[in-house]
């Protein structure tokens, strides 16, 4: 687990009007900018790295501040803050204590957040308890603690259009300093319905730094078709998406290799989450006496956590790629473990024949669709390429039933050891521009999902 360094709360969060943003950020740095007389005091200087847009369309964190339960920076990550929040307000609205979003919760807050504006009454936890701001473990404070920046984040609310409101708070974190100065991390905060965000994109891309790298993280699906995001791809040099999040998961992904397709710079997080299957895959195969094997292989089976196939689709549409492999057919059988066969032709015109299967799991992990098994075998039974990778026993068990397991090379997959999508995002950030092998990789998972249509 990725240790991240506590932050200073410089400024919390204040409401101010939008047109005052960048007033209420110098004023910020002026307050901070002297060193104490015995110099115990370090000053405290804004980032000048790079500018991070974040589309935030999760509401559970925006209500959750609005009822006086959370109090930190807006960034839609479920970490130890917001698993706080959640619990005091479970606690507070008599719902079971879970520290969890879920459809109970969130109708709770949504209408405890209509009775607060017909009220005009700010309610706030039972216990009166306060959140930290120094807790860890937050996008914010993942992303500081590596490179501090300024983030805005943009919140799509629903209901009536009221304009757009702003927030300012500035927090740095303790290992990003010299002497006598801390380097700090400025966050900006705008809500306001779609159509008012749309109204002042101007001014948001007026917020990015100029002559710096501008980021934007798109917490939904991206849309060429969507104003805002339209307009703020153009804006930046680059686009970060997390296909596990998807609502529409294979349609989505489509939209995200048009958008290749277009030249836009764009990065996805889940693909990151793919790179220790796909070093052991290739690892399987260095040694001299396999490589030639390799082509043999005409039979793919990867099973993954039901609820997202893309991680599944991406891994197969990278294999495909590095093999040369044709996609000609896409059926999905459904059922219990909602099978996909999909088949190939390989260079020599052999039939490659693919199956991809849902498992229903009782325990779920944080990120929907995690590979749990790949096996690959041979119609040719002197073939020395069987292999199988497992990332749980239980995973290993089903690919081992099939039958022939002595015959397999079988390896457990160590997951990358923070999956979740904020280091994810940190890591991303350091290395941003093409990646040819993505591109080239979901070229071909695009060929595979429009033989489904």
């Amino acid at each position: 687990m990725t240790t991240i360094a506590p932050v200073v709360s410089l400024q919390p969060p204040k409401d101010v009007s939008i047109n005052e943003i960048e007033a209420e950020l110098r004023k910020i740095w002026q307050d901070f900018n002297a060193v104490s007389n015995d110099g115990s005091t370090p000053t405290a200087t804004r980032a000048t790295t790079f500018s991070l847009l974040v589309y935030e369309p999760e509401e559970t964190q925006q209500l959750l501040a609005a009822l006086g339960f959370y109090t930190g920076p807006i960034d839609g990550i479920e970490g130890p803050r917001m698993d706080a929040a959640l619990r005091e307000a479970q606690k507070a609205y008599g719902l079971p204590v879970t520290g969890k979003s879920n459809p109970q919760t969130l109708a709770k807050l949504r209408e405890a957040f209509q009775q607060r504006k017909t009220t005009g009454k700010a309610e706030t936890s039972s216990s009166g308890f306060q959140y930290a701001l120094d807790v860890r473990s937050s996008l914010a404070d993942e992303i500081a603690s590596r490179n501090p920046c300024r983030i805005i984040t943009l919140c799509p609310v629903t209901g009536q259009d009221e304009g757009v409101s702003a927030q300012v708070s500035a927090y740095c974190p303790i290992q990003k300093h010299s002497q006598s100065t801390l380097v700090c991390c400025e966050y900006i905060t705008l809500k306001g319905t779609v159509e008012a965000l749309e109204r002042v994109a101007g001014m948001i891309s007026a917020l990015l730094i100029g002559e710096l790298p501008k980021f934007l993280w798109w917490k939904a699906t991206p849309d060429i078709n969507q104003t805002l995001f339209k307009r703020l791809a153009e804006e930046c040099n680059f686009v970060i998406v997390d296909s596990c999040t998807f609502n529409a998961p294979e349609e989505d992904l489509l939209r995200v290799h048009s958008l290749l397709e277009m030249g836009l710079p764009l990065a996805d997080l889940n693909w990151r989450r793919l790179a220790p299957w796909q070093e052991l895959t290739a690892e399987a195969f260095d040694p001299p006496e396999r490589r030639a094997a390799i082509k043999e292989i005409d039979q793919v089976t990867i099973d993954y956590e039901k609820g997202n196939p893309n991680q599944a689709l991406m891994f197969l549409g990278w294999l495909a790629s590095r093999l040369h492999w044709k996609p000609i057919s896409y059926q999905r059988e459904g059922g219990e473990y909602d099978v996909k066969r999909i088949k190939f032709f390989a260079e020599d015109h052999r039939l490659v024949e693919a199956e991809l299967a849902a498992i229903p799991t009782a325990d779920w992990g944080d990120i929907p669709g995690d590979l749990i098994a790949l096996r690959l075998g041979s119609t040719n039974p002197h073939a020395d390429c069987r292999t199988v990778l497992c990332s749980e026993t239980t995973g290993c068990m089903r690919m081992e039933a099939h039958g022939g397991a002595q015959s397999y090379r079988i390896q457990q997959v160590a997951p990358l050891s923070d999956q979740k999508a904020e280091a994810l995002l940190s890591e991303q950030l350091q290395r941003w521009g093409r990646e040819i092998l993505y591109e080239e990789s979901m070229a071909v998972t695009a060929e595979i999902l429009k033989l489904a249509n």
